[in-house]
């Protein structure tokens, strides 16, 4: 069970499901089935684009967005899925703050749920720093299902670390 890194905070029942169906193969079967196709937005100006229509849907009066792009390095450096960014700078008499968001570049094909849950984790960190009970509610107010798109998320991981590539 000490293999199952993504996710060893679950209980051990669910643990035992899911090495179940590892050893079954069946994992791949199950992602498949839920979500059978991998999302079209491969450029970082069309992840710019669809960012900016959540964060317009969502966070209207929060700042705009500067730069969103899927970088190649995130997992590796930073243990992360994504990692969100701002800066202040004094500009005159007027604060400019920049916000950024990079999502991992093993993001580009996934279905279009997993991004969007990797989107609204970025965003929700614009409003709310620490994973708390405000953020996972303003998480849930942007994608109702997103505990669950996180898990599957997980699950995603854990079978692409056993078997590699599933889209």
């Amino acid at each position: 069970m000490d293999q199952l890194k993504y996710i060893s905070h679950y209980s051990d029942q669910t643990k035992i499901q899911v090495k179940y169906l590892l050893d079954a193969n069946g994992l791949s079967d199950y992602l498949l089935s839920k979500y059978p196709l991998a999302h079209e937005i491969k450029s970082d100006k069309s992840l710019y684009e669809y960012t900016d229509k959540l964060k317009d849907a969502y966070m209207r009066r929060s700042q705009p967005l500067s730069k969103v792009i899927y970088d190649g390095k995130i997992h590796i450096i930073n243990n992360a899925l994504g990692t969100h960014t701002y800066a202040k700078r004094v500009q005159g008499n007027k604060i400019r703050i920049k916000n950024e968001i990079r999502v991992a570049t093993m993001f580009k094909s996934v279905p279009e749920e997993f991004l969007r849950m990797i989107i609204v984790h970025e965003l929700a960190h614009f409003k709310e720093k620490a994973h708390d009970k405000a953020f996972y509610k303003l998480c849930e107010h942007m994608e109702p299902r997103y505990h669950q798109l996180e898990f599957d998320t997980r699950l995603y991981l854990t079978q692409i670390e056993f078997f590699g590539k599933l889209y």
